[in-house]
């Protein structure tokens, strides 16, 4: 993807000029779009993909696993290398790559080339996640940063939620493969039109930097079993029976590999893993609190279906209809955020949001036995409006206290945060429910959800603690 990268000089104007900053943000939300989706649009497809590829349910799980792991090993590599080659190059590379692997993955003949399939895929989602937000600082004046921060949230946010709702429309119509068919003539679009349109850099690499491959196989690493050993101590220590070893082993591997690997980078000029930006305190609390709130989101996800359909008994269409006011709310809340970035603090808006987030989630899991439609449904556009409140401010935040050159850092961070804050809310849900089967009960996810009423209520102290850190937002 070097065609038309080098050729133009570094943009120095204050974002682009219409309507080429409109074309721009469309190849933006695009693939940032199709990236996201596809974290979770094989999920309900699991049994058909074992069923038709002659598999087990339990190797199956790969078909995501590969997708996620792949997706978060080399996002800060990719967000490293935008920062020294360009973050247009990164950003098409990976959809190329994305969009073929995808096809690959449609004609998959089994299920070793299907997974193969799906982490190339995963390999092209992080150039596109990495970038991404790096990118929309470069597109958009400083003047209008906000907005274009809050479109980009609404957009991961919908997308998180949307994969499975869109995945049971196909599926009701088609076979698997074609989950996989939508980004074929969409991934040939945002490469068309974003050779085009998307900026080069605007600002140099720091002088000095430089990727390290050994950095880049500690990074794989660490991620790859910290991922792997949560998954295997969540889907197997709990319910009374033995914790698995093995799941201990890679955990305690990764943690290993990451203290050698932070170790290595706490001197570096540009260091692969952030190091430099962790140490700003506005920078590390609006990471600690985009975890925790993920987390807290990822912990619901899980848990509200289970209420709706074993604790209330409710249809699969009546649950989805009611789950669906949570999204709404976001797509409303996160353009108004936007609006109000520069004139309340993000620290302050972002903790009003998670308070609200808490107490909606408080609320859900006080459900009484037999809650009307309104009951549940206020509550969770409470949680949505509340998420929408937090998640724009707190990547406006991310992006704009780091230097230009190290914006395509913040934007890895970004990205990072969302998948570990997920794969921890997933995690200790499978936990929570192998301990109180949802089957038997409403504790489960009772349970569950007053957990990520904790986690959202952390993520708002993450935010208050911000204030005294900031200060005028510039976009510089």
């Amino acid at each position: 993807m070097s065609g038309g990268t080098q050729a133009s000089p570094p943009c120095k104007q204050d974002g682009l000029p219409q309507p080429q900053r409109r074309h721009a943000v469309l190849v933006m939300m695009l693939g940032l779009m199709i990236s996201v989706l596809d974290t979770s649009i094989m999920n309900l497809a699991l049994p058909d993909i074992a069923r038709d590829l002659n598999s087990t349910a339990a190797h199956s799980i790969w078909v995501v696993n590969a997708y996620q792991i792949a997706a978060l090993a080399l996002l800060l590599p990719f967000a490293n290398l935008g920062d020294l080659l360009g973050y247009r190059r990164v950003y098409l590379s990976g959809m190329a790559l994305f969009t073929l692997a995808s096809a690959l993955a449609m004609c998959a003949p089994n299920l070793g080339v299907l997974i193969a399939a799906r982490a190339l895929q995963g390999v092209g989602a992080a150039g596109v996640m990495s970038v991404n937000t790096a990118l929309v600082r470069m597109i958009y004046p400083s003047a209008q940063l906000g907005r274009g921060v809050a479109l980009n949230s609404m957009v991961v946010a919908t997308a998180s939620v949307a994969g499975p709702s869109l995945s049971a429309a196909i599926l009701s119509v088609a076979s698997w493969p074609w989950l996989l068919a939508l980004n074929l003539p969409l991934g040939a679009l945002i490469i068309t039109l974003g050779l085009r349109v998307l900026p080069p850099n605007s600002a140099a690499a720091a002088a000095g930097s430089r990727i390290a491959p050994l950095d880049v196989v500690l990074n794989i690493l660490m991620f790859s079993l910290v991922f792997i050993g949560v998954d295997r101590l969540g889907v197997a220590g709990g319910g009374g029976g033995k914790i698995p070893l093995d799941g201990l082993a890679m955990l305690a591997a990764g943690v290993a590999v990451g203290v050698l690997y932070v170790w290595r980078q706490r001197n570096l000029v540009a260091p692969l893993f952030p190091v430099d930006l962790l140490r700003l305190p506005i920078f590390g609390l609006s990471m600690c609190g985009s975890v925790c709130a993920f987390c807290a989101q990822m912990l619901s996800y899980v848990a509200l279906p289970f209420m709706l359909l074993e604790s209330y008994g409710f249809t699969h269409l009546k649950s989805g209809l009611l789950i669906s006011a949570w999204p709404l709310a976001i797509v409303v809340t996160a353009p108004i955020a936007g609006r109000l970035i520069g004139r309340i603090p993000d620290g302050l808006l972002g903790g009003v949001g998670m308070l609200f987030m808490a107490s909606g989630l408080a609320l859900l899991a006080g459900l009484p036995s037999s809650p009307s439609d309104t009951d549940i449904a206020w509550r969770m556009a409470l949680c949505g409006m509340g998420f929408g409140l937090f998640q724009s401010p707190n990547n406006h935040t991310i992006v704009t206290s780091a230097p230009r050159h190290r914006s395509g850092a913040a934007s890895g961070m970004l990205g990072t945060a969302r998948l570990t804050g997920q794969t921890v809310g997933a995690v200790l849900a499978a936990f929570i429910f192998s301990m109180w089967p949802p089957h038997d009960g409403t504790q489960g996810p009772v349970i569950a959800l007053s957990l990520s009423a904790v986690a959202a209520a952390v993520a708002a102290i993450f935010s208050v603690l911000r204030v005294r850190q900031m200060k005028p937002a510039s976009g510089s």
